[in-house]
């Protein structure tokens, strides 16, 4: 269906893609895997007609094919879910769905409104996610979000689609449903070109993957015959160590460390109620729960970024103002939140000033920065966290997901916090630096920071917390040893007819 023909492209002299050719079959779902920085982006942009190649040359049905922008992507029959919206964020489902291809009456004088809606509707439920279609997209939570992106796809009646990342802001059941999306459209004849971090995914789905690695094309095998370890391995060039949990004190001792987070009774109406929590000097505590269940609403309460209704939040027993994030941030609070791209990086400045903007009253005297202690900081964090870029004054949009997560965590680094909320701190970055991030959640801790960290993803949790808390349409549930504790147990108390478990030792 789809020929790549030694597709190439370069960023200031720096190639992204290197002479790299692959096909894609009618009916088959088709999985592209690599580290951030292996070329998967500039493909799907290429692809999509964001961007032109340098050279190479695609071939549909057959035929070349010269994708000069978007609208020629669409019309050749590609359709794509990018990993970070492009949607129009204060215009609702449906005028999302029917940007530039409005359903029209009276001679096309009039949209067809009820048309549209209609239409919305069915295939939201096709995907089985309830959305109110009326409400602005900004107001909708991330998942209901990519979902409608996936219905966008839908709507064209593609005969490729462009899967980038799709599952990174999904719920356990919202993934189940959208692989049966994809099994559907391959027995429909329609090719998936499916991009993820998440090989478990790519194991279960695809029928053929590509692995890419520093821009050039390293392998396509039947997925039947490689292993994950096989596969890790091509994609990062190297062995990489199993991610297990080892608990760096034992429970007893954990317990006689100081509380430095406290959370009581804290409710927001229609979000969240009665939320008791406490995380310890060094400990890391994880929130599990489906989407919509209130966990990073939690998160943005105890930042300030939500004001609450009732409640306290105590950061080393001193009671923090509600609604304020200039007094979370002074008691030592930060928060690496969901989307990096719009709320935790500013895109279009550089990777020196994104570090920075944290700490900018510290590195100023007189009301200039001091250029020295500036370059200083960054340079050590870049060094520490191992961020990968061209130069310190390049845009944070240039870099991959992964790096631009590292600035994310970098910033308030930066600040030498004693709470760090990490929501979702491993969405959409690739095996490498997924390994890199909890190594660094670990030291952290190790160096007395109370870490609360929420994930979609209940391998990463057990993985990384010492005690896990699950939600249940925004109340507290259980609380679960996280050395001992299985996904099963978490998914049964997080779904919807799930049961209490009762606390153990060392809750709150």
């Amino acid at each position: 269906m789809l020929e790549i023909c030694e597709l190439s492209k370069s960023y200031g002299g720096v190639p992204a893609l290197a002479d790299v050719s692959l096909t894609v079959r009618r009916g088959e779902v088709h999985a592209v895997c690599g580290e951030n920085g292996a070329g998967k982006s500039t493909l799907i942009k290429i692809l999509a007609g964001v961007v032109r190649p340098d050279h190479g040359r695609l071939r549909i049905e057959g035929r070349d094919a010269a994708i000069a922008d978007v609208a020629a992507s669409e019309a050749a029959g590609i359709a794509v879910m990018h990993q970070e919206s492009t949607a129009f964020p204060d215009l609702n489902a449906v005028d999302n769905l029917f940007v530039g291809r409005e359903l029209t009456r009276a001679g096309g004088c009039l949209l067809d409104r009820v048309a549209m809606e209609r239409r919305t509707r069915e295939l939201l439920g096709r995907l089985s996610v309830q959305v109110d279609i009326h409400r602005p997209l900004a107001e909708l939570p991330l998942a209901q979000r990519q979902l409608v992106a996936l219905a966008r796809a839908l709507l064209l009646n593609c005969r490729l689609l462009i899967m980038d990342e799709p599952t990174a802001s999904l719920s356990a059941r919202e993934t189940d449903v959208l692989m049966r999306i994809v099994q559907q459209l391959r027995a429909e004849g329609v090719s998936v070109l499916y991009v993820s971090h998440r090989l478990e995914e790519i194991f279960a789905l695809a029928d053929r993957v590509t692995v890419l690695r520093d821009g050039h094309y390293v392998d396509t095998t039947p997925i039947d015959a490689v292993t994950t370890e096989k596969l890790i391995q091509k994609m990062v060039g190297r062995e990489l160590s199993t991610v297990q949990r080892q608990a760096d004190v034992e429970a007893d001792e954990a317990e006689m460390r100081s509380v430095v987070l406290q959370v009581n009774s804290l409710s927001r109406r229609d979000y969240f109620s009665d939320i008791n929590l406490s995380v310890r000097e060094g400990e890391i505590v994880g929130l599990a729960g489906l989407v919509g269940a209130g966990r990073s609403e939690v998160a943005r309460a105890i930042f300030g970024i939500d004001a609450y209704d009732t409640g306290q939040v105590r950061v080393n027993g001193a009671l923090l103002p509600k609604g304020s994030v200039a007094a979370a941030m002074q008691a030592g609070v930060a928060l690496v939140p969901e989307d990096r791209q719009h709320e935790g990086l500013v895109l279009p400045m550089s990777v020196r000033r994104n570090l920075t903007l944290s700490v900018l009253e510290s590195l100023t005297r007189w009301g200039l920065i001091q250029r020295r202690p500036e370059t200083n900081l960054v340079n050590e964090l870049i060094r520490d966290l191992q961020v990968k870029t061209a130069s310190v004054d390049s845009a944070a949009a240039a870099l991959s997901g992964g790096n631009q997560q590292k600035l994310v965590i970098g910033k308030w680094l930066a600040r030498q916090p004693k709470v760090l909320l990490l929501d979702e701190p491993t969405r959409g970055v690739d095996v490498g630096a997924k390994a890199q991030v909890h190594q660094l959640v670990r030291k952290l801790a190790r160096d007395g920071i109370a870490a609360l960290v929420i994930s979609s993803e209940l391998p990463e949790l057990l993985a990384l917390c010492d005690r896990i808390v699950v939600l249940r349409t925004g109340r507290i549930v259980g609380e679960l040893p996280g050395p001992q504790a299985r996904q099963e147990e978490i998914l049964q108390m997080a779904l919807p007819d799930g049961r209490p478990l009762v606390k153990g030792k060392g809750s709150a």
